[in-house]
C-alpha cells in the first residue's frame, strides 16, 4: 500500500472549509435526503440539502442580526436534532464559532465554558438548558443573547425570518478560520478548549474519506446522530463528514433509544464508544441464553467464523472457507443483524476508549466489521485506524498522511494536518502538548507491530505501581474483565497496595437472564450483587480470564457491584471513559475492605 503523505492530503483539500465543502454537496446533491429526526407519531421528518441550505440561511441572517460575526463564538447546548446542524452550519457561514458543551453540564459548567470561550450567543433546546444559563447570567458579561428554540416563535423567526448570501459567507471563511472549540470531557481538572481550524477538520475529513478505501462511493450512507456533539468523534462523524460526504444522517435525541432506532435506519456506519457495542451484544447474549442448546450452537458458529472473517478482511481466505462463511451468514449471523438493524452495515467503529479483542473478533465473525479507531479531540479524532484490514487487538496503523512513531518512553505521538492550533487561551498546556518540532504528545503509551499497527497499553499518569513495584496497565485488565460473561463494567484498583483487585459491575441484562436459568431469586441488580452463587460465578470466570496475565499483573479479588455505571456520573464522562478518582471517592470502603 502506497504511503500518503500529509502534503498530499494539504493539497487536496488546499484552501478549502466547511463553508465551501457545503455549497459543493448542495450544487451536486440538491434534492438527496440530508437530514431526518423522528416525529412524534414515530413517522421521520426529512429534510433534503436543498432544504438544509434554506434554514442554515435564515439562521445564519438571523445570528448576523444580533451581531454575530467574524471571530465570534456560538454556544450550544441541545441533544442531536437537527436543529444543532442547522445552526452550527450557519454559524459557520457567519465566519464565527459554533461550540457544543455538553447537555448534562451543570450551571457552574456553563458558567465556565461559556464564559471560557467568550460566547456572544447562546442557543439552547429547551426551558431546562435554559435555566442552567439563566443561574449564571450574571457570571457571563460577552453573553448578549440567548436563543430559546422552546419559545413560541423562535423556531419560524430563526429559520424563515431572513435569507443569508451563502455564496458570500463562504467566501470570508478561509482555512485558518476556528471551526470549532472542542472541550475536553476530562477526567482531572477543568475543561481545556481544543482549538480546530476549518484546515483540521477538512485535512482529516480528506484523510478518514481515504482511509474508507478509494473505491468506496460514501455518498447517501446512512448513520444515526446519537452520542454528545461536544465530542470529537460524533461531530466529525455524522456532522463535518455529512456535510463533505452528503452522508444521510437520522438523529436520535437519546442514546437509550438506539435500538430502536438502528432497526428504522439500517445504517451503513455506525461509531459507538465501547459500552455501546457492549450492552447490544449483552442483549444478543442475553437473548441466546433462554436457549441453552441454541446458544452452544451459535457460540460455536462464533468461533468458527473468527478465523474466517480475519483471513477474509486480509483477502486471504480460500474457497472453502468463503463457502463455510456463506452458510454461517446465511443460516444463523444474517438473521441476526436483521433482527438489531445492522444487516446493511458497512463500517462499524469503536472509539474513545480502549474496547476489548475478543469482542471486536466476535463481532467481525457475526459478520459487522468492527474496527478500533484511536486519536484525542488534539488530533481532530483520529490518529490510527483500519477500517478494512482489521486486526482486533490494535487500533491499526496511522491514518492517510498522519505521521505517528513511539517516542523513546514509549508514548505515542503524531504529526499531521489534523493536529490542533493550540489550547484556548492556555500557551501553557499547549507547550505540555506540542513539542518544538510539532509533535503531539498522546499521553499514551503504545506498542507498534511489524505491520505499522498500533496498540494502546495505557494511559501514562494510569498504570498501576504496585507495592513490590510492577507496572501494571488498569485498562487491559479492564477491557479483559469486560469480557466476563456477568460482568458489564470494570476497573482495576491497585496502586501502591500489594496486589490487583478489582471493581465489577454486572450487566444489567446479562446478569439478570443468568440467575434466571439458574433459578437464583432477586429483584434488582443490587440483590444479585450480594448473592453468593452470583458473586461465586463472577469469581470463577474473573480467575479464567487472568490466565492470560502474568502472576503479578492478575486480579486477585473482586467486589461485584449492582449499580450500573451511567455516562456523566462519579464514574464516568459523558464519553464513558472512567473517572479513577471518582470510582475511588464513591467507593473507598469497599476498596479498602479489599484489602483488609
Amino acid at each position: 500500500m502506497a504511503i500518503i503523505s500529509n502534503e498530499e492530503i494539504a493539497r487536496a483539500v488546499e484552501g478549502d472549509t466547511l463553508a465551501a465543502a457545503f455549497l459543493r454537496t448542495l450544487r451536486t446533491y440538491p434534492n438527496r435526503v440530508a437530514l431526518r429526526q423522528r416525529a412524534e407519531d414515530g413517522s421521520y421528518d426529512e429534510w433534503t440539502f436543498a432544504e438544509y441550505a434554506q434554514h442554515v440561511s435564515g439562521a445564519a441572517a438571523h445570528l448576523r442580526s444580533l451581531g454575530v460575526g467574524p471571530g465570534d463564538r456560538v454556544v450550544l447546548m441541545m441533544r442531536n436534532c437537527v436543529d444543532f446542524h442547522l445552526i452550527d452550519l450557519a454559524v459557520v457561514f457567519c465566519d464565527a464559532t459554533a461550540i457544543s458543551i455538553y447537555n448534562s453540564s451543570s450551571p457552574e459548567q456553563v458558567a465556565y465554558l461559556a464564559g471560557h470561550c467568550k460566547a456572544k450567543v447562546a442557543v439552547v433546546e429547551d426551558d431546562g438548558f435554559l435555566e442552567r444559563f439563566a443561574k449564571v447570567r450574571d457570571q457571563l458579561p460577552d453573553l448578549e443573547h440567548i436563543i430559546n428554540l422552546a419559545d413560541d416563535g423562535v423556531p419560524d423567526a430563526l429559520f424563515h425570518g431572513g435569507t443569508f448570501d451563502l455564496e458570500a459567507g463562504a467566501s470570508a471563511v478561509t482555512p485558518d478560520t476556528l471551526a470549532t472549540v472542542i472541550y475536553t470531557s476530562g477526567t482531572t481538572g477543568p475543561p481545556k478548549g481544543v482549538m480546530l481550524s476549518h484546515y483540521n477538520v477538512m485535512w482529516t475529513c480528506e484523510s478518514l474519506r481515504r482511509s474508507f478505501g478509494d473505491d468506496i462511493d460514501l455518498t447517501g450512507f446512512r448513520l444515526v446522530s446519537y452520542l454528545p456533539m461536544a465530542h470529537i468523534a460524533e461531530r466529525a462523524t455524522s456532522h463535518y463528514q455529512q456535510i463533505i460526504n452528503a452522508f444521510e444522517v437520522t438523529s436520535c435525541p437519546d442514546f437509550g433509544l438506539i435500538a430502536s432506532y438502528l432497526k428504522d435506519v439500517r445504517p451503513n456506519i455506525m461509531f459507538g464508544v465501547p459500552r455501546v457495542w457492549e450492552k447490544l451484544h449483552a442483549g444478543l447474549t442475553a437473548a441466546l441464553a433462554s436457549d441453552p442448546t441454541k446458544k452452544t450452537q451459535f457460540d460455536a458458529a462464533v468461533e468458527m467464523a473468527k478465523p474466517i472473517s480475519i483471513d477474509r478482511a486480509w483477502e486471504r481466505s480460500t474457497p472453502e472457507q468463503d463457502a463455510t462463511w456463506q452458510a454461517l451468514q446465511d443460516a444463523a449471523f444474517g438473521p441476526m443483524r436483521a433482527a438489531i438493524g445492522l444487516e446493511e452495515i458497512r463500517f462499524a467503529i469503536s472509539g474513545a476508549a480502549p474496547i476489548a479483542r475478543e469482542l471486536l473478533e466476535w463481532y467481525n465473525a457475526i459478520g459487522v466489521p468492527l474496527s478500533e479507531i484511536y486519536g484525542m479531540s488534539e488530533s481532530s479524532g483520529p490518529m490510527t485506524w483500519a477500517p478494512v484490514h482489521i486486526k482486533p487487538g490494535t487500533v491499526g496503523p496511522a491514518i492517510p498522511g498522519c505521521e505517528v512513531k513511539l517516542a523513546a518512553d514509549g508514548e505515542v505521538i503524531c504529526k499531521g494536518g489534523n493536529v490542533f492550533i493550540g489550547y484556548l487561551d492556555d500557551p501553557e498546556k499547549t507547550a505540555e502538548s506540542l513539542d518544538d518540532d510539532d509533535w503531539l504528545h498522546s499521553g499514551d503509551i503504545g506498542e507498534v507491530d511489524d505491520d505499522g499497527y498500533f496498540r494502546i497499553v495505557d494511559r501514562k499518569k494510569e498504570l498501576i505501581i504496585t507495592a513490590g513495584g510492577k507496572n501494571v496497565s488498569p485498562a487491559n485488565l479492564e477491557a479483559v474483565m469486560k469480557s466476563v460473561e456477568l460482568v458489564g463494567q470494570a476497573i482495576a484498583i491497585g496502586d501502591n497496595k500489594p496486589f490487583i483487585a478489582a471493581l465489577v459491575v454486572l450487566d444489567p441484562e446479562v446478569a439478570p437472564a443468568w440467575a434466571k436459568r439458574e433459578g437464583i431469586e432477586f429483584t434488582s441488580l443490587a440483590d444479585l450483587a450480594d448473592n453468593p452463587a452470583v458473586v461465586a460465578e463472577v469469581e470463577r470466570e474473573v480467575k479464567e480470564a487472568m490466565k492470560q496475565f502474568n502472576s503479578a499483573e492478575q486480579v486477585k479479588k473482586v467486589k461485584v457491584l449492582g449499580e450500573e455505571w451511567l455516562p456523566d456520573s462519579e464514574e464516568l464522562t459523558p464519553t464513558s471513559k472512567l473517572k479513577r478518582r471518582g470510582v475511588h471517592a464513591k467507593y473507598a470502603s469497599e476498596i479498602a475492605a479489599l484489602y483488609s
